[in-house]
């Protein structure tokens, strides 16, 4: 696969899917019944580490520079 993600795209990614993870985990946060949805952050935090999107790349968009011209 191509990569469709930016760089500040990746690293909002990134940090998005590292801050749900750690909720997930309830060692800074209020445990809850809730803490399982930061589970969710692991698809953010692959997005990113890995540069490519599915969901962008169904929908025919890209934040990389690179990839923007040709298609």
């Amino acid at each position: 696969m191509t990569q469709n993600v930016g760089t500040i795209d990746r690293i909002i990614r990134i940090v998005v899917g590292l801050l749900l993870i750690a909720y997930a985990i309830p060692i800074w946060f209020v445990p809850s019944a809730w803490n399982w949805v930061g589970w969710i952050g692991v698809i953010p935090l692959l997005t990113g580490v890995f540069g490519t999107c599915p969901l962008y790349s169904l929908l025919g968009l890209t934040t990389c520079p690179l990839n923007r011209s040709g298609r």
